[in-house]
């Protein structure tokens, strides 16, 4: 009898040793509240976009020469109208002082025939009254008011001289001016290509050349960034939007669209985008900031306040939801309507009620209806 009993003792033990070994464990999870709140439906860029100036200028001479100034250097900071290179013109300074001395001779000149012309007007006008009077013959009359005339048309001749000189002298100066780069708007040397004694050369047509400098306005900035053809019509100017760089982490700029592309770009192996410009909102004034970023634009379509959400990771790549019973530690996968959307929340309409949880790791080997979960600390998301 006892030896029974033993044996069905060993075997019982034995029972429950495999059953302890063999029984399903339950799964790792990391849980989500069902909760109520704000939520977006966004539209993000496909490739990384690039931060530019909202002008950036590839600045060089408009005439060939040797550099003679060369004031700024990279990363200077320049005001509007500023010289930034001048080529060897002491020929053509020459030139500019020569045309003013000619302007000035010939105001001289000009002014010296327009008073020898009035003189020669008065002067026949007194002929004319001495000749009603009879006191100079009229052959002496006619040789004085036929002289006047004369002087009147060298007056004007000499006044189209001066005009001609003036006229020579902007074309001498227009000269000068082409050796002399000047800034066309406030901002940051970005780059500078050349050095006092060097020569440089304007760009052939059609053939682009390194620039002897490189203007960047350092007071505006957006981004370009590309956006899939079916999300880009849902897009519009004015819509408010989120920019984030890599070489700012952690931190996300309001922005505007200001412009979408009238064309979309089509290149082969890539899918079809269309480009959209994002500025910088108002006040959003970024330390640091350098054309050439790459950068992500997240436009903003709709939102919608207080309203049932859950996290975006919580549903599977089969669309589906699972839902931990905490009283039974098991996993309940559910049916659920969803609406607005974006990479952080989804909008619940029906199939899940606020205070619920549901698991955020859906794809994780061992998740499915009915498997026994436990819960595991959120820093820990690696299956």
């Amino acid at each position: 009898m006892k030896k029974v009993l033993l044996l069905i003792l060993m075997a019982a033990a034995g029972g429950l040793l495999y059953w302890h070994f063999t029984r399903p464990q339950p799964v790792a999870v990391v849980l989500g509240a069902v909760e109520r709140g704000e939520i977006e439906s966004t539209v993000v860029n496909t490739r990384a976009g690039t931060v530019k100036a909202c002008r950036r200028a590839l600045l060089a001479p408009a005439s060939g020469g040797q550099i003679d100034r060369l004031p700024v250097r990279e990363g200077m900071k320049v005001e509007a109208g500023a010289v930034l290179l001048s080529l060897w013109n002491k020929d053509l300074e020459a030139e500019v002082a020569l045309s003013r001395s000619e302007v000035l001779a010939a105001e001289a000149t000009a002014r010296a025939a327009c008073l020898e012309a009035g003189t020669a007007k008065r002067q026949a006008g007194r002929y004319r009254t001495l000749q009603r009077e009879a006191v100079v013959s009229e052959e002496e009359a006619d040789r004085i008011t036929s002289t006047a005339p004369v002087r009147q048309a060298g007056c004007e001749s000499a006044r189209t001289a001066v005009e001609v000189r003036r006229g020579q002298l902007k074309a001498a100066e227009a000269r000068l001016e082409r050796t002399v780069l000047v800034a066309p708007f406030s901002g940051v040397v970005a780059e500078v290509n050349g050095e006092i004694g060097e020569f440089v050369t304007p760009s052939p047509l059609g053939i682009q050349t390194l620039p002897a400098v490189d203007l960047v306005d350092d007071t505006c900035f957006y981004v370009s960034a590309p956006i899939d053809e079916v999300d880009a019509a849902a897009i519009r100017v004015g819509m408010e939007a989120r920019i984030t760089m890599d070489a700012f982490s952690g931190r996300a700029f309001k922005g505007r669209v200001r412009r979408i592309a009238d064309y979309v770009l089509d290149r082969e192996k890539q899918a079809r985008t269309v480009d959209i410009e994002v500025a910088f909102g108002e006040g959003e004034a970024v330390q640091g900031l350098l054309p050439g970023y790459s950068a992500d634009a997240e436009v903003i379509l709709k939102t919608k306040g207080d309203t049932v959400r859950i996290p975006t990771e919580a549903i599977s790549t089969a669309g589906k939801v699972f839902v931990f019973l905490t009283a039974q530690a098991r996993i309940e996968e559910r049916s659920v309507k969803t609406g607005l959307a974006n990479f952080e929340y989804t909008e619940v309409v029906g199939g899940l009620k606020e205070g619920e949880r549901v698991v955020l790791t859906p794809d994780r080997q061992g998740v499915q209806a009915g498997a026994l979960a436990r819960e595991e600390a959120a820093e820990s998301t690696q299956p």
